[in-house]
């Protein structure tokens, strides 16, 4: 396998809250469309990799949590917001809680480096409390990768 040379990739983590647990009826569209949806990701242009194992015993079981890492801002807004992920968007007010505070970050990684769910809701909490900065922004400001 080749090095990568691309020296930084964007980390992400989205969170929702679910109006209740995954078993529920009141979320059977969004469940039923779970793995189709992450299979989509990870086809798409641009994905490097997906947190997938079980969250931490100090998440809710009710907090959905998505990390993943992506070659540009640009790769995955297209996925989130030009491909079969948007029409589960679109519907999020059905099977979500409505976000009281900011629910996605952005943030550059050194290229290999897989951030930790700690890691994550690290940045996501940073974003929340200082805005966006270099360390933890969102589509609408972005931040250019480390330039060393």
């Amino acid at each position: 396998m080749q090095p990568d040379p691309q020296p930084f990739h964007l980390a992400q983590i989205n969170v929702a809250r679910a109006r209740a647990p995954l078993t529920d009826p009141l979320l059977e569209g969004f469940v039923a469309r779970l793995d189709e949806i992450n299979g989509l990701a990870e086809q798409s242009p641009g994905f490097i990799w997906r947190w997938t194992d079980d969250p931490p015993a100090w998440i809710d079981p009710q907090l959905l949590i998505n990390i993943t890492l992506w070659r540009s801002v640009d790769d995955l807004a297209a996925f989130t917001y030009r491909s079969a992920h948007a029409e589960l968007f679109k519907g999020r007010k059905r099977w979500f809680e409505p976000p009281e505070k900011a629910h996605m970050a952005l943030w550059w990684v050194p290229a290999g480096h897989r951030p930790p769910p700690a890691e994550a809701f690290d940045k996501l909490t940073r974003l929340q409390t200082e805005g966006p900065t270099a360390a933890a922004f969102t589509f609408k400001q972005r931040f250019d990768p480390p330039t060393g």
